[in-house]
């Protein structure tokens, strides 16, 4: 059992080595000599040193599939359960976790992990991409610009997220370059989302980008196309809007994403379903 451990590790570093390699002939063709990261046995990299207690159970549930790898319906459709969490984990747990989670490639280029932030018990909860240059560094999501326009957007439906809503994105970790979150990236993050959703039991979710309403809703229409419309995500009410970095570089649009607001809005209100 040991040897056949021993080569599944060895298996899992030589294929980060080689997307690595990949990753820095399509960034600036040059290769970066970073080294790999020590995969440990457990999916989330928890060595035998640093397990967690016993009571906390945050390292056994097994991964959850992708979330909406179903399709989604529109939100009148019926609603699916939820994923099934451990009655003690908890927003830090799942943290901690993602802290030191090797699970990906994206582990080996971060400085700190973005979790989320906001009340345990919010409104909504927004989904965004992935941690840009400034989260990274602060371990905080959606902090630079594009951040405060979210926060005034949120601000104008009577939103915030100290308030009653939480932030969160798909992946946990910044991408390098700020690229896309590659599709294994996605689903080796998930379950940390799936946990935090089932944790959270927002009323309603917001979708900001392409990236985080094709994630959720398992389709790959453009976000022109799925924005403007209410969808069931696990019985919650789904809005996709445009990603507040593309509203700075195009204001155009702007107004369908405060029509997807007010659509959020009326959501929470009882009246957009």
């Amino acid at each position: 059992m040991a040897t056949d451990d021993r080569r599944a590790t060895d298996d899992r570093r030589a294929a980060y080595e080689a997307l690595a390699l990949i990753e820095d002939a399509l960034s600036d063709g040059f290769r970066s000599g970073r080294p790999a990261p020590e995969f440990a046995e457990q999916a989330l990299g928890l060595g035998e040193t640093d397990q967690p207690p016993a009571s906390q159970n945050t390292d056994t549930q097994p991964p959850v599939p992708a979330a909406g790898q179903a399709g989604a319906r529109p939100a009148s459709g019926t609603a699916r359960r939820s994923a099934a969490v451990p009655g003690d984990d908890s927003l830090p747990a799942i943290a901690a976790e993602a802290a030191r989670c090797l699970a990906c490639r994206l582990a080996a280029g971060r400085t700190r992990s973005v979790p989320g932030q906001g009340p345990e018990r919010p409104l909504v909860m927004v989904i965004g991409e992935g941690p840009g240059a400034e989260e990274d560094r602060t371990g905080l999501p959606f902090v630079g610009p594009a951040g405060q326009l979210l926060d005034r957007m949120l601000s104008s439906i009577g939103l915030s997220r100290e308030d009653n809503c939480f932030i969160g994105n798909i992946v946990k970790c910044r991408p390098p370059m700020n690229r896309d979150p590659a599709p294994d990236e996605q689903s080796a993050c998930m379950p940390f989302l799936d946990r935090q959703i089932a944790l959270l039991r927002p009323k309603a979710i917001l979708a900001a980008g392409r990236i985080p309403s094709q994630s959720l809703l398992g389709v790959k229409d453009g976000i022109g196309r799925l924005r403007g419309k209410v969808y069931d995500f696990r019985g919650i009410p789904l809005v996709a809007t445009y990603h507040p970095s593309a509203l700075l570089r195009d204001e155009s649009l702007k107004r369908p994403a405060w029509e997807d607001l007010k659509l959020l809005r009326a959501v929470l209100d009882g009246q957009g379903r």
